[in-house]
């Protein structure tokens, strides 16, 4: 298995040299990237890959590729542009074929059909699941390595662009991990996988790990008093978080997925590079900011610009206890099909959020479909489990099919997958998912 990957490790590279090769020969770039942590990140790399080879730029971060990104993209470049797609880009031929100017594409979504980019790095074209082995992030990374060796010091953006899209930390994320801890870009604590802060505050506000005393004040303090437990959380000793990480994991051991109990408990890395040091943080960050339609802060401190970070962390807080609040809220608007467990909503925050919270810590056993009308457009997020994907799930085929059925656009990966939809077809819509994931999940009526 080991050789298998270092083949297809090294044919990617092969590819990410392709596209580096390319970039070379131009002096300036057009990036689109993704509103969320991976998009940023991969943005962050890909920008500070191009400033250090005197390459201008001109970024525009989106929630989605569709027509009038394109459209934008065709207003604003110039003849002697390279356009380059960050996770996003591997799906949506229809869209980026209209774009006359040479194109790469750094993406870790599926692709769809041939591709019109000069080069599409993608990790499914060797055989490497972009769902969980590495994000568009890492493969950003790849091609920034490719065009200098010293950018090493960018892997910990790769690292938390793999992070904020929940996965896996071996073959090809290891691999960059690797790399970052022996460069000194990335270190290693072990505790309760959240940002820094004082403990009780943490546990208010932190939407993940989500626990039963979650946004309740009260009942935080009582928990931290029986455990004697007070601080902030990077500052506790090895004893006191081990006996944190102990009874939040007897907590989730009642509802959550075992991924879940994985994913809230062990190393927490620190991005020695970067402004904002716990990872976690600066996921949350990205994430925010990129839902708050203010990405361009969240930019800026990927590429080290603090002169907002105190402001910054403080709407994180603020963003986070409104989010903690719409999970809260939604927990009693929830359906359930045949196949899937869903809820549908007017103007709510977070449904990306809301979507992993419910699928990870309160019924891990169904996929979990969040329809959320916003003025005239209706975003949909969708998660499962990696227990699910093995059983036959795949969601970004499912969302894609659905949407399409009513008119709408979807995809994304099989285990989380997004799509937007005409208004009035939410119900239409449910149904067609509901009847795609029980096929799938081999469910009988």
């Amino acid at each position: 298995m080991q050789l298998i990957f270092n083949i297809e490790l090294q044919k990617l590279k092969e590819i990410a040299r392709e596209a580096a090769d390319v970039i070379e020969h131009y002096d300036h770039a057009r990036v689109i990237s993704h509103n969320d942590a991976d998009g940023l990140s991969s943005a962050g790399i890909i920008c500070q890959a191009l400033m250090r080879k005197g390459i201008h730029f001109h970024v525009t971060i989106t929630p989605r590729l569709d027509a009038a990104v394109v459209d934008k993209v065709i207003e604003t470049v110039e003849e002697k542009d390279l356009v380059i797609f960050c996770d996003m880009g591997s799906g949506h031929n229809e869209y980026v074929s209209r774009i006359n100017n040479k194109m790469l594409i750094f993406d870790h979504h599926v692709p769809v059909g041939d591709s019109p980019a000069e080069v599409l790095v993608n990790p499914h074209l060797v055989g490497i699941d972009g769902a969980t082995h590495i994000s568009a992030s890492g493969v950003c990374y790849l091609v920034a390595k490719e065009m200098d060796k010293d950018n090493v010091d960018l892997a910990g953006l790769a690292i938390a662009g793999a992070v904020g899209d929940k996965q896996l930390m071996n073959t090809v994320n290891g691999s960059i991990l690797e790399e970052a801890i022996n460069a000194g870009v990335i270190s290693i604590h072990k505790g309760l996988k959240v940002g820094d802060g004082d403990v009780a505050q943490v546990l208010e506000y932190t939407p993940e790990p989500y626990l039963d005393i979650t946004g309740n004040a009260k009942k935080i303090k009582e928990f931290l008093d029986i455990l004697e437990l007070k601080g902030n959380v990077q500052e506790l000793s090895d004893d006191d978080t081990k006996k944190l990480t102990s009874a939040v994991a007897l907590k989730l051991a009642k509802n959550a997925s075992p991924e879940a109990i994985d994913a809230a408990i062990g190393d927490v890395y620190f991005l020695e590079h970067e402004l904002v040091k716990n990872v976690y943080d600066m996921v949350s960050i990205m994430n925010t900011f990129g839902r708050m339609d203010k990405p361009g802060m969240a930019l800026s401190i990927c590429l080290k610009d603090g002169s907002h970070i105190e402001e910054v962390q403080e709407m994180v807080i603020e963003y986070h206890r409104s989010i903690v609040e719409n999970i809260n809220r939604a927990t009693d608007k929830l359906q359930h099909g045949k196949s899937i467990c869903y809820l549908i909503a007017e103007d709510m925050k977070a449904t990306g959020m809301i979507a992993s919270t419910v699928v990870r810590y309160m019924n891990p056993d169904m996929p979990f479909v969040a329809i959320n009308q916003v003025n005239d457009i209706v975003k949909v997020s969708a998660r499962g489990t990696r227990a699910l994907v093995e059983d036959g799930l795949d969601l970004s085929f499912a969302l894609r099919e659905a949407a399409n059925s009513v008119g709408g656009d979807g995809g994304g990966h099989n285990v989380a997958s997004g799509a937007a939809i005409p208004p009035g077809t939410a119900e239409e819509f449910v149904k067609k998912v509901d009847e795609i994931v029980a096929e799938q999940l081999k469910i009988e009526a």
